[in-house]
């Protein structure tokens, strides 16, 4: 009788603890390191005189670090391979002269590596949806523009961004959008015309 009253306990406190486990969202356990990778969308534009509006679809694909300092706050890291692309006007009066040569195709791909460094702020008392907010680094890898008239490269090799979105973080999966606006003039041709970044990115990824 001893037996079956122990086991009978131990069972209620088991399930006890499994339904406040599952039904309370303070009882979510948040691991002080994760690292994980994610693959998404990079939809952009360059905004300028000489550039075409609308903006352009590409990829992004990258891993991060999360560091969990409490239940509020945390430090987030990434490396982003992130691929721009963008379009100049035709328009005579909007485009440097002797930079194109005859011809309408005048787009740019742009490869970027980016190094976003976020603040994570919890949402809610479950810890599932984060804010982030911080500044982004990137170092521009390779530049292809077409019907070039020129060996120089017309685009700065470093960009700053001001980043800010949403981080909705699932116990295996992690879904996110952000949007990033540029804060440094990346024409490298001179200071007549400011071209600045900007985009929206859509993610999905996984977390260890």
């Amino acid at each position: 009788m001893l037996k079956k009253s122990i086991l009978a306990a131990c069972m209620f406190i088991s399930l006890h603890g499994f339904s406040q486990r599952k039904f309370n969202p303070n009882a979510d356990h948040e691991n002080f390191f994760r690292i994980g990778a994610k693959a998404g969308v990079n939809i952009n534009k360059i905004n300028g005189q000489s550039y075409k509006d609308g903006f352009n679809y590409n990829y992004l694909l990258g891993g991060f670090m999360q560091f969990n300092f409490s239940k509020t706050f945390g430090f987030q890291p990434e490396v982003n391979f992130v691929q721009s692309s963008s379009e100049f006007s035709t328009s005579a009066s909007n485009v440097y002269d002797d930079i194109f040569r005859v011809g309408s195709q005048r787009k740019a791909k742009l490869d970027y590596l980016k190094v976003p460094l976020l603040l994570n702020i919890n949402v809610g008392p479950s810890k599932r949806v984060k804010l982030q907010l911080g500044p982004q680094f990137g170092g521009l890898l390779n530049q292809t523009v077409d019907s070039l008239n020129t060996r120089r490269n017309i685009f700065k090799t470093g960009d700053l961004a001001a980043v800010g979105g949403l981080w909705i973080q699932l116990p295996f999966v992690n879904i996110g959008g952000r949007y990033e606006v540029g804060l440094k003039n990346i024409n490298d041709i001179d200071n007549s015309e400011k071209w600045k970044s900007q985009a929206f990115t859509i993610f999905v990824g996984v977390t260890f």
